[in-house]
């Protein structure tokens, strides 16, 4: 087998293992700080109820989480999305004082809005 044949068929298999890592486990573990001294109090700092979604018995444990851990853990997509950027904020040394706030609250109307806006009927201009 020539060298050039060789490289093409081992060049897709390093891409399929490396999406099969856990890479949360390989980045560091931030020590604690502040009132910040083990998972419950991190998770009631970012808010939003996070710490009755998720049951971390270490620290350690909490900061070798994945999002796949969390889907199976049953969270919805938005505290997923929400507890991992928490995580990585906090890792880069700011405070949850800092960075957490409340959910985006739900939209009242449905559609591209009211029909009547400020007390004129909205219409199209194509249908006159």
């Amino acid at each position: 087998m020539s060298f050039r044949l060789a490289t093409r068929l081992s060049s897709p298999c390093p891409s399929l293992v490396r999406s099969l890592v856990n890479r949360a486990a390989q980045r560091p573990v931030p020590s604690p700080r502040g009132n910040i001294t083990n998972p419950e109090d991190f998770l009631k700092a970012i808010g939003r109820s996070a710490e009755t979604k998720l049951a971390v018995e270490s620290w350690e444990q909490l900061w070798h989480t994945d999002g796949r851990q969390l889907k199976k853990a049953g969270l919805p997509v938005r505290d997923r999305r929400y507890i991992l950027w928490s995580m990585e904020k906090y890792r880069q040394g700011q405070d949850p004082a800092e960075f957490a706030h409340p959910p985006k609250p739900e939209k009242k109307i449905r559609g591209r809005g009211p029909a009547v806006q400020n007390g004129k009927r909205l219409r199209s201009r194509r249908h006159r």
